[in-house]
Order: structure tokens, then C-alpha cells, then sequence
């Protein structure tokens, strides 16, 4: 309808009706009259330009309280013309005007022009092209900002399994993987949705909606829950396999105030709802603590947990649960230890009590048996370090006799006797490695950094880390990947690295050549030696 009234807006003299169009399609397409006018301007430049010929210059102007349309041809003031459409004659210009000059643009008027078939309807596609751009861009405008809103609309069409959802003001799409699993719509159906993005494309700005979303969830709550929407109850977190099953960790600011029982509400209505929304999915709410253990014990529910170990470092956990609560805790397909580590973004192994009891042994006889070959003592004395929570010649090095000697069965003559032994095999292994490291070819210059310990340099040796420059191209994520049985921190990272860098940097760069001779010196002396 709308485009039969833009045809007709050209072909008409009508200067009133032209205006009520103008106000009639900025109405119903939500954009400025202006922008409308102007589109119409552009329109009536384009016919004229089909009609007196492409390279004049010509500019249409619509009085927007009369309706009045009025044609001028720009021409610039020049002394030779060479291009009669474009350009005017200085002695012509000042006819009109005597006080042009040169370089001067003179606007000639020109009479209006009737339509013709072919030019309305190319003035029409203008129109209709130059509205639809503003609406776009008016559309755009109005939702960027509206990134993380849940929206209501009807769905206008379905193609390949993608929804297209009329918002009232403008259209979006869910795409197939953001609906729920086998949820179908009709056209007509009302739809309830998350916007996570909005972006300008070729064909105009793309509203993107989403159902499956984790903050969907979370603001379906909010609608929900008035503690939640007042901020009194904190959504910490949640996480979704969409149409199956979710969990969502709830935290309330006031200590009066139950945050898994006012999810819930009475009844479950309040769950009740967010569940209908969507599809039958359970929800469990899980009580957020700042302490982490407790937060994954409860994460793990419904399943019960007897204890855990957690390796903060690498922000791992393990879970020890009964044997009869392994499938609960696991869930089907590894569900719930899946949706709890994501909720509270920690690996999660969970083992029963017998497998754990099992590892532990395991572990022990190991431990055991590493004592008696490095430290050549009996199984009993092995075993009583163990137990005391020994687990390298390194950790008994690190104490003192006494603490050793207060082990139930030891004096202080075999705590120093296990020290000593434990300080040859630490030194027969430096040796062994020091060797390795000169056979790889590993610089002297990389020994010398601190915390770097020959094992270490072995293993950078055997990943063709030969040189301070190749140890300073590194960054800490890397060396901590190429040493992960090294106990280095980030920090010792950072400062092994920058230690490596630092001849990089130093201000003479003579003195720098003539240690670098020196160390060369030294090293070649070091090996002739050696040979």
C-alpha cells in the first residue's frame, strides 16, 4: 500500500497531499518527516537528472510547510567553459549576479518537469530504498543498547528451523541452535526471548535472540523473584543444558533472607514458572559460598559428598562421594559433574570412597617403594615417611634432622643418617643432569638464572631451549607448559623469563661482548677440562 502511495506522491501536483504522505510514512515507519522529505528530494534529483541529462548537477528542494517543489541547476563560475552542463560563463554568471566570481557556484532555477512512467517509478524505488535505510538504521539506534533485555514477540515466520520474530518495531531472529531442543514454532505464536546481540549487516542490522542462553535464565528469575529484581538475592551464576537441565547459584544479601527458598517460592511457583518457560527444563538452585569447597559440595547436588582435595594451583577438585552416590553425582551422560563445573568453573573429578581408598594405597606403596631404592633403607622406615607426608628426597633435605628424628621409631642418628643419603642422591641426580644439560648443548648463562634447577634445564634442552634468547622469546604460559612437573609459580615465571631478557637491555653494549668473550672462554676451558 505504502509503495502505490510513494508512486503516486511523485506523479501528483497535489502540494498538500504531498506533505500528508511525507507525515503518513514517518508515522508508520517511526522515522523522522524530515529524512521522508529528503528521500523525496533525492527521488525528484534522480528523474530531473533522467530528463536534462547525467552530468547536471541538479538539487530538488520541498518546502516542508507548503509542499512546493522547487529545481536548480548548480554551475560553477569559470572564465573558459569546457563543460556547458556543469559550468557557466563568468559574463553570464554576472548577469544574474554581478558580484560573482570565479569559482563561484550559481543556482539556476529550472521549470518543473512531469513525470513520466519510467521516471516516477525509478523516483518510487529511490523513496522506497531511502525509507527503509532509515528505518534500519532507526531500528538499530533503538536496540544496540537494549544487548542483555529479555523481549516478548510474535513469530512471523519459520525457515530451515530459524524463527523470525516481529518485536513490534522491528524484527529479529532466533537462530535453530538458539531454540530449545524439539521446540516448535507457528506463525502467530508468542515468543519470549534474550537479546545477546544486535549488528549492523549488508541487508541492514541484525537482532539476535536467543533461548537457550544462560542469562536468559537468569533473567526470567528477575522477572520472577522480586528479591532478585530488587537486588536483594545475587545470581552468582548459572549453567544450562538447554531443554534438559540447569543450575543456577543464588547468594542473598541479607542474612534474613533465604535465597533457594525464595527462588523456589511457595509451592515452587516461582521455579514453576521459569521451568514452563522453558520447555520442562529442572532447575536446581544451589546456595553460593565464598568458601569453594562448599560451593562444589553443593553445586554436586542432589548427589552427597564426603570429602574433597583441591588443587588450587590448577584449580582442579576431587570429589569423594559413597559408592551408592557415584551415578547420582556423575549424572546421566556425566550431566550434573558437567553443569557444576561449569557453574563454579572448576574440574571436577569425583571418585567414590573405595576407588579413592584404593588410589591412596596405591600411591602409598609407590611412595614407599621410591624411599627404599633412593635412600636404601627397609620397608618400615619407607613407610614412616610416607606416613608422615614425605614424598621426595627434596621434602626431607628441606627439614631439619629433629623434625625427623621426632618420627615415632626414629633417633637423631638415623634422621641424619636419611639426610645425608637424601643429599647424595639429589646431588648424584644434579650431576647426572648436568651432564645431560652440557651434552644438549644448554649455555652456562641459563644455569645461572635462579630457579632454574638442572632437571629443568635438561628438560628446556630437550625442547631446543638452548640459549638466554631462546628462553626470553618464551612467555610464562609457555615455560609453564614445556616444565609442568616443575612447581613454578606464574611469578617464578615472569622472573626466570625476565632474568633471560635482561642482556637485552644493557647499556654497554662493549662490556656486554667482552663478558659474553669471557664466559666463552670459561666454558671452552670448562669442557677441555672435562674431556
Amino acid at each position: 500500500m505504502k509503495e502505490q502511495t510513494a508512486e503516486h506522491t511523485i506523479t501528483s501536483q497535489n502540494r498538500l497531499e504531498l506533505l500528508q504522505i511525507a507525515d503518513a510514512v514517518a508515522r508508520e515507519k517511526s522515522i523522522e518527516r524530515e529524512m521522508v522529505i529528503s528521500a523525496m528530494e533525492e527521488a525528484i534529483q534522480k528523474a530531473a537528472r533522467s530528463k536534462y541529462g547525467a552530468d547536471n548537477e541538479i538539487r530538488a528542494e520541498i518546502d516542508p510547510k507548503t509542499g512546493e517543489i522547487k529545481l536548480f541547476r548548480y554551475l560553477e563560475v569559470s572564465d573558459q567553459v569546457e563543460n556547458e552542463a556543469t559550468e557557466i560563463n563568468i559574463n553570464t554568471a554576472r548577469e544574474q549576479n554581478p558580484d560573482a566570481q570565479v569559482g563561484d557556484i550559481i543556482a539556476e532555477p529550472l521549470p518543473p518537469i512531469d513525470f513520466g512512467r519510467i521516471a516516477a517509478q525509478t523516483a518510487k524505488q529511490v523513496i522506497v530504498q531511502k525509507v527503509r535505510e532509515a528505518e534500519r538504521e532507526r531500528q538499530y539506534e533503538e536496540y544496540k543498547d537494549r544487548i542483555e533485555e529479555v523481549v516478548n514477540g510474535i513469530v512471523k515466520r519459520v525457515e530451515y528451523g530459524n524463527v523470525t520474530v516481529d518485536l513490534g518495531r522491528a524484527e529479529a531472529v532466533i537462530r535453530r541452535d538458539e531454540l530449545l531442543p524439539r521446540e516448535n514454532f507457528r506463525n502467530g505464536d508468542r515468543v519470549r526471548a534474550y537479546i545477546y546481540d544486535v549488528r549492523r549487516e549488508t541487508r541492514g542490522p541484525q537482532i539476535f535472540l536467543s533461548r537457550t542462553h544462560p542469562t536468559f535464565m537468569a533473567k526470567l528469575f528477575s522477572q520472577e523473584v522480586p528479591e532478585v529484581y530488587d537486588g536483594i538475592i545475587e545470581i552468582k551464576s548459572v549453567a544450562r543444558d538447554p531443554g534438559s537441565r540447569a543450575k543456577i547459584a543464588v547468594t542473598s544479601q541479607d542474612t534474613s533472607i533465604d535465597p533457594v527458598g525464595a527462588c523456589v517460592g511457595m509451592r515452587g511457583s516461582r521455579v514453576q514458572a521459569v521451568v514452563n518457560e522453558l520447555q520442562g527444563e529442572k532447575i536446581d538452585i544451589i546456595q553460593w559460598s565464598l568458601d569453594d569447597a562448599t560451593f562444589i559440595v553443593n553445586s554436586l547436588a542432589p548427589a552427597e559428598v564426603t570429602k574433597v582435595v583441591l588443587d588450587e594451583e590448577a584449580r582442579r577438585i576431587e570429589s569423594i562421594v559413597p559408592d551408592d552416590q557415584l551415578s547420582l553425582a556423575i549424572g546421566r551422560r556425566g550431566q550434573n559433574v558437567r553443569l557444576a563445573s561449569q557453574l563454579t568453573g572448576w574440574d571436577i573429578d569425583v571418585l567414590t570412597e573405595a576407588e579413592e581408598s584404593e588410589r591412596r594405597q596405591e600411591e602409598f606403596k609407590q611412595r614407599s617403594q621410591m624411599f627404599i631404592e633412593i635412600l636404601d633403607v627397609d620397608e618400615t622406615i619407607a613407610q614412616l615417611l610416607v606416613t608422615e607426608g614425605f614424598g621426595s628426597a627434596d621434602e626431607i633435605i628441606d627439614v631439619d634432622a629433629e623434625e625427623i628424628a621426632s618420627i615415632e621409631g626414629f633417633d637423631m642418628d638415623v634422621a641424619s643418617e636419611i639426610k645425608i643419603r637424601a643429599e647424595q642422591y639429589i646431588q648424584e641426580k644434579d650431576r647426572e643432569h648436568e651432564n645431560k644439560r652440557r651434552e644438549l648443548g644448554v649455555q652456562d648463562d641459563i644455569a645461572s638464572i635462579e630457579r632454574v634447577s638442572p632437571e629443568m634445564l635438561v628438560t628446556l634442552g630437550e625442547n631446543n631451549i638452548k640459549t638466554l634468547d631462546d628462553l626470553g622469546d618464551l612467555a610464562s604460559d609457555e615455560l609453564l607448559e614445556l616444565l609442568p612437573n616443575s612447581n613454578l609459580s606464574e611469578e617464578d615465571a615472569n622472573a626466570i623469563i625476565m632474568s633471560a631478557r635482561a642482556h637485552w637491555f644493557d647499556d654497554d653494549p662493549i662490556e656486554k661482548i667482552d663478558d659474553n668473550e669471557v664466559s666463552n672462554n670459561q666454558s671452552g676451558s670448562d669442557q677441555n677440562t672435562d674431556l
